[in-house]
């Protein structure tokens, strides 16, 4: 049996299809809308017809793209579509690396934990808070351990005094079933250079300063004491009696 001509199933069909769903965002010829709202620094905003924000597009060497496709007109930008990509992929990065710094690191305790296995333990939360993520820290009661509580509050608080200098205990220690949990939180890095910087400000020199000013107004005091020493007040009170006696011997 003699089969006919298969059916072109490409034909009528848009060629942008696919280019269309690859792309995040129409751009130039994909937008079919009859107006658009233009938005942006280099125009002004205001409602246009598609076309003429094509042209406008065209004569500047840069892209139409429909930012918000659900406004009523669709609102566009003329923009460098590849650099707008490019800087959306950069902030994406950054917020996951921002991201992944939040981490929750687990220290795990026991009722009867030991001072070296302890002190190894909080040289590993010294470090995770360092390096800017919480620790969640809990002491595991199995068995009969329950009955020691106390012991575990106490290891807790200990661990929050260990950690006094690089982190911060959000609250008080909690029990959630058979553990007690306690979460600690990382300082902020803005009071560590504010702490270090305070003694390297200008103020030691002053206060330093201050010592050998102290002495200065001293020396000129002196001076005035000694000139007044110098006059006794004999010798004060002779000039002023001679012209007394004088006044009266002219004026006879």
């Amino acid at each position: 049996m003699q089969q006919g001509p298969r059916p072109n199933f490409n034909r009528g069909r848009n060629p942008n299809f696919r280019r269309e769903q690859q792309q995040e965002h129409r751009t130039n010829r994909m937008i079919r809308v009859p107006e658009i709202r233009l938005v942006g620094d280099n125009v002004e905003p205001g409602v246009y017809r598609t076309d003429e924000a094509l042209r406008m597009a065209e004569d500047q060497g840069l892209d139409l793209v429909e930012i918000s496709p659900n406004a009523a007109p669709p609102v566009c930008r003329i923009i460098d579509y590849n650099k707008f990509l490019y800087e959306k992929k950069k902030k994406e990065k950054e917020m996951k690396a921002n991201a992944h710094k939040s981490e929750v690191k687990e220290i795990r305790f026991t009722p009867n934990t030991d001072d070296h296995d302890f002190d190894f333990k909080a040289k590993h939360a010294e470090k995770f808070l360092k390096e800017g993520n919480k620790v969640k820290t809990y002491v595991q009661f199995k068995g009969r351990a329950i009955m020691f509580k106390e012991r575990g509050e106490l290891i807790l608080l200990k661990f929050a005094e260990r950690l006094a200098e690089v982190g911060a205990l959000e609250g008080m220690p909690l029990m959630e079933g058979k553990r007690m949990i306690a979460i600690f939180a990382p300082k902020s890095a803005k009071k560590k250079p504010g702490g270090e910087k305070a003694p390297k400000e200008p103020r030691e020199p002053r206060e330093g300063g201050d010592q050998p000013a102290a002495p200065a107004p001293a020396p000129a005091r002196r001076p005035i004491e000694i000139k007044y020493a110098n006059r006794p007040p004999a010798q004060a009170q002779a000039p002023a009696d001679k012209p007394a006696e004088d006044k009266p011997a002219g004026n006879s």
